[in-house]
């Protein structure tokens, strides 16, 4: 078999016709495989290219995602830190005036609404506020959605710190306006906002967290506000982060403490009960007050940690009364971070059966602003509290804005004047038409009523002939430390020699006398 194809075979003796028809049949099928192949290739091409396709498309999503908030399709934190490494690479390394400013934006307000109205809305918020802030920005401009309810703004060449300004308050107003949920109920935020201006205020690596401490600042303005960065903002900023590491172990190295502030009764100055006020004593900084440690501890997340430990420890100290002969009443602050949580009320009748303490005795103080918050989430937590059979009470009560419909149905039963009436109570006729129609109130929804901030003879004696039944403040005795508190209630007899005019002898004129500052100075005395 020498040379190519099928010819030679043809005349060989051996070769017959079944041969031959083999060959063919080989032949057409090499034709065949060939023509596979061929396919086969452009095949394997075409889905080369439909991978190398899908891979692109994939990594396009991926970029996306990554560089995007998946809620509200803004730009992330990563995007906006590229986007400002690329305008400061523009800017160069000698940088005009206020080349560049970045706006720290966070909410106030957001967490307790989306604690009360779900996540779906809270969720529908914060996409209508991107929406907001991206009507704000100039088509150079960046914003990003960087936390839960933090924003960020890139401004390129403002120019002068009053354009920054000026943007800052255009962003407070656009906060300020009220949101419509999906279920029609109208929601009004306002927003917190720290200014950083390059390359004035400091290196471009520090500008979102110099940002983020004059964001801070504003917040601790009251809110509603803006903050230029100043350097001491970044010394409070540390300061922060070194009290939120020391307080994440204050628990565990016993730091925490309750002090217990009495509660007399108005009439018999006997002692009725306790408030129940946080202190921490830090190893090396001394007293730290719960108005700075507080605000940290709901911004890092300790808060329901710290609530926890209150509750346990209060009855706790309740049992250890008991166990002395003591029947104490002992009022615990509850906030909303708490409130909102699903395991507090199996919390509290846990405590409450541990330590065997007469949930009776046993008051949460929720403040105002709380209680009104007409929600299922709220009335449900209230409702749950009432049947482990603890007491709750209104706090701060006047300064916010209360239903009486909606006050009829919480299964309070106390309501506390807040001490900001208390303290104007001698020299304020205003301030005395509200106590005194607070105390009317509270008594003919059969509330019983508590004044606290009660720090002189004259507050006290205003109140118990407005019919106040219970006085808290310093007049009677500071916060004290438990062993204290004991000695305080065991060792004194508190009094109430009953001089007060009544009704029949003249209380009227009396009333009148107290518009005017040259009314009474002693009307009741406290024996000490």
């Amino acid at each position: 078999m020498t040379g190519d194809g099928a010819a030679p075979l043809a005349g060989h003796p051996l070769v017959g016709a079944s041969t031959m028809v083999l060959v063919g049949a080989l032949s057409a099928v090499l034709v065949a495989v060939g023509l596979v192949a061929s396919w086969l290739d452009t095949h394997s091409h075409t889905r080369n290219r439909q991978l190398a396709n899908s891979l692109n498309d994939a990594n396009r999503r991926l970029r996306e995602q990554a560089h995007s908030d998946p809620l509200t399709r803004m730009p992330n934190r990563l995007m906006f830190e590229e986007r400002m490494a690329a305008a400061l690479a523009k800017i160069g390394n000698t940088p005009e005036a206020c080349a560049l400013a970045v706006m720290f934006i966070a909410l106030d307000g957001f967490k307790p609404a989306n604690a009360s109205f779900g996540h779906v809305a809270g969720d529908a918020v914060l996409r209508e506020i991107g929406r907001r802030l991206q009507s704000i920005a100039r088509p150079e401009d960046t914003v990003a959605r960087v936390g839960g309810d933090e924003f960020l703004l890139m401004t390129v060449h403002p120019g002068h710190e009053a354009v920054a300004a000026a943007i800052a308050q255009r962003v407070l107003e656009s906060l300020n306006e009220p949101l419509t949920l999906p279920n029609d109920v109208v929601v009004n935020l306002s927003g917190s906002i720290g200014i950083v201006m390059y390359p004035e205020h400091g290196p471009h690596t520090k500008m979102i967290a110099n940002a983020d401490a004059a964001m801070y600042a504003a917040k601790r303005a009251g809110g509603s506000t803006y903050a230029f960065f100043e350097p001491r903002m970044e010394l409070d900023a540390r300061e922060q982060l070194a009290l939120q590491n020391d307080l994440r172990h204050a628990i565990e190295r016993h730091e925490l403490q309750l002090y217990y502030q009495p509660k007399i009764h108005a009439k018999s100055g006997q002692i009725t009960g306790v408030e129940a006020l946080l202190r921490w004593q830090h190893p090396v900084r001394g007293f730290v007050g719960p108005s700075l440690f507080i605000p940290i501890a709901e911004r890092f997340g300790l808060i329901g940690s710290i609530g926890n430990w209150v509750i346990d420890e209060a009855c706790r100290q309740m049992s250890d009364w008991r166990r002395q002969g003591l029947r104490m009443r002992v009022a615990v602050n509850l906030s909303v971070h708490q409130l909102r949580q699903e395991d507090l009320v199996q919390r509290v009748r846990i405590a409450v059966d541990h330590f065997r303490v007469d949930p009776a005795l046993l008051t949460f103080e929720i403040t105002e602003s709380v209680a009104m918050e007409d929600t299922q989430e709220t009335m449900r937590a209230f409702s749950q509290l009432a049947n482990v059979g603890v007491s709750l009470s209104i706090d701060d009560f006047g300064t916010g804005y209360s239903s009486l419909s909606y006050l009829r149905k919480l299964p309070a039963k106390q309501l506390k004047i807040d001490q900001s009436f208390v303290q104007d109570l001698g020299t304020s006729p205003d301030a005395l038409a509200v106590v005194d129609a607070v105390i009317k109130l509270a008594h003919a929804l059969g509330l019983h009523v508590v004044a606290e901030g009660v720090e002189t003879a004259r507050q006290r004696d205003i109140l118990l002939t407005l019919g106040c039944d219970e006085l808290q403040g310093y007049l009677f005795a500071r916060p004290m430390a438990a062993r204290l508190l004991t000695l305080w209630a065991m060792g004194e007899s508190r009094t109430v020699s009953h001089t007060v005019p009544d009704a029949a002898s003249g209380r009227d004129d009396f009333r009148d006398s107290l518009y005017s500052p040259d009314g009474p100075d002693t009307v009741i005395d406290v024996l000490q």
